[in-house]
């Protein structure tokens, strides 16, 4: 049990420092390698034609917003 607790405690210690380093620097949580923007990719799909699954979701997401209520 006494493991247990010392273990806890040590996750606890190392969230509250991630949470206070976040604070501190008011930067937004990003990558390891920066993400996709670092690639001069402004979205996840940088076709110029979609392909059909993407279309279908896309379909679906604007199907969506025009069912939503205001």
């Amino acid at each position: 049990m006494q493991t247990f607790i010392m273990v806890f405690a040590l996750f606890v210690i190392v969230v509250l420092a991630m949470a206070i380093g976040y604070i501190v620097q008011r930067k937004t949580i990003s990558g390891s390698c920066g993400g996709i923007s670092t690639l001069g990719m402004e979205k996840a799909c940088d076709c110029d034609e979609p392909c059909e699954k993407r279309k279908e979701r896309m379909k679906k997401e604007e199907a969506w917003k025009e069912n939503q209520i205001h």
